[in-house]
């Protein structure tokens, strides 16, 4: 029997496993054959309903459709007529299955594209006829109890630690938003600054005690350790990141400061000065951010600080389908108020919540270029549709970011009754936060 594979896994999410829509014979789908003049109003209607982006719609080479009185900086290119029925009954989930098999291509570069097109998209949304709102609304995301989370996590985090490496920084192996204090700084600095950035926060001291809720690639326990003296017990449900992290903090011979814990943050146990939470939280689902609040309630001292990083928006918005579907199984960047909610749960006080919206565009760019690089070796590991997914995943994050769709929220809380608490931001800024390269 084939052994299944993290890599054999996710190569299979990427096939085509959908039916030609509306029943279409193979006589109907032939690329060649000329639109027609339905198809071709099809398009019109599209390009209109999407707020008639800067784009050509090319109709597998048979016909040019631009939106009236535009000069199309883009060409988006579909295949098949199948391609663009697809495109038309389900945008959300068939634009990423069908650039991922190769049936429709960008010409322009990839994030300004889709940049453009979520701006334009975002400001026609209101003129949508509900029946094409309801038709293309996005699906809720999957659950994330306590079975759920670790089949999410696995889907998306246990695909191999080489593959991570190939174009997450080399200092940390930081898959979050990095802190770029000076938009010059390479990738390495702006991650070290993130986590630096991170500590002054929490205001940590030598002695304390810190536990931490999703420790990824246990970057962030290891810094906080070697360079504040804490001590850290790390929570996470991926096997590969566990592991990874117990060898690192070996090699470093922080053994005696950092423990890293296969087990999810419902399970947290004793009482510590400091909690930490960064890009976890995209993964709990709101149903459960009582109960994170409730795990921070129990496990902080009185005098103590909490931090929770997450990607969010700025409404209440469902995640994309494909997204959801191929990239990140129950996900959900919450809203602003959803976030702050954790707030209310606790009940806490809300110190501080920094929104970090352009950094993770800067951060994603450097990830891209990475990933680009190392093209060849990716698509030996994972094969073609895998490369094309991962590149739309990642310039559409970009375009995202830029775009406004998405946000990057640091939120600072304390117990109600401390009054221990920071009287201003001067702690932040001292120095600066980005290490000199080359000290990593």
């Amino acid at each position: 029997m084939e052994q299944k594979t993290p890599q054999r896994e996710t190569a299979r999410s990427f096939r085509s496993d959908r039916f030609s829509p509306l029943g279409l014979t193979q006589s109907l789908i032939e690329p060649n054959s000329t639109a027609t003049g339905a198809e071709r109003w099809m398009a019109e209607k599209f390009l209109s309903v999407a707020g008639n982006p800067p784009l050509t719609l090319d109709l597998w080479g048979t016909q040019e459709i631009t939106p009236s009185g535009q000069s199309p900086r883009y060409r988006l290119r579909v295949a098949d007529r199948s391609a663009l029925y697809e495109l038309m009954t389900n945008p959300n989930l068939a634009f990423g299955d069908l650039y991922s098999e190769g049936r429709l291509e960008m010409d322009g570069h990839m994030p300004d594209l889709l940049t453009d097109l979520y701006r334009s998209l975002d400001q026609a949304y209101e003129k949508l006829p509900l029946f094409l709102r309801m038709l293309w609304r996005d699906q809720a995301p999957r659950s994330t109890s306590l079975k759920a989370a670790k089949d999410n996590i696995h889907h998306h985090y246990d695909m191999g630690n080489d593959f991570y490496q190939l174009w997450l920084d080399r200092a940390q192996m930081q898959y979050t938003c990095a802190y770029y204090e000076d938009p010059d700084i390479t990738l390495e600095q702006a991650q070290l600054a993130k986590l630096e950035l991170v500590c002054r926060k929490l205001q940590l001291q030598p002695g304390e005690t810190v536990v931490e809720a999703g420790c990824g690639w246990g970057g962030l326990a290891r810094y906080m350790a070697k360079h504040y003296g804490v001590k850290v017990r790390a929570f996470n449900i991926s096997e590969e990141q566990v592991t990874f992290a117990r060898e690192k903090a070996k090699e470093e011979g922080l053994e005696n400061q950092v423990e890293y814990v296969l087990d999810d943050y419902r399970n947290i146990s004793g009482l510590y000065d400091r909690f930490v939470s960064v890009g976890m939280l995209e993964h709990v689902g709101t149903d459960y951010y009582p109960d994170l609040a409730a795990v921070i309630r129990r496990h902080m001292k009185t005098e103590g600080l909490a931090l929770v990083h997450s990607i969010g928006r700025n409404y209440p918005m469902r995640t994309n389908a494909w997204i959801e579907k191929r990239i990140f199984p129950g996900a959900y960047p919450p809203s602003i108020t959803e976030f702050t909610s954790i707030g209310e749960a606790g009940p806490f006080s809300v110190l501080d919540v920094e929104n970090l919206r352009l950094h993770y565009a800067e951060t994603l760019e450097d990830w891209l270029a990475r990933f680009e690089a190392n093209i060849d070796t990716v698509r030996e590991m994972y094969g073609e549709n895998f490369v094309r997914a991962w590149r739309l995943y990642l310039a559409g994050s970009i375009a995202s970011f830029r775009a406004n769709a998405l946000q990057l929220f640091q939120m600072v809380l304390a117990h109600p009754e401390n009054n221990n608490v920071p009287r201003n931001r001067k702690h932040l800024y001292t120095s600066s936060n980005v290490p000199p390269e080359g000290s990593y």
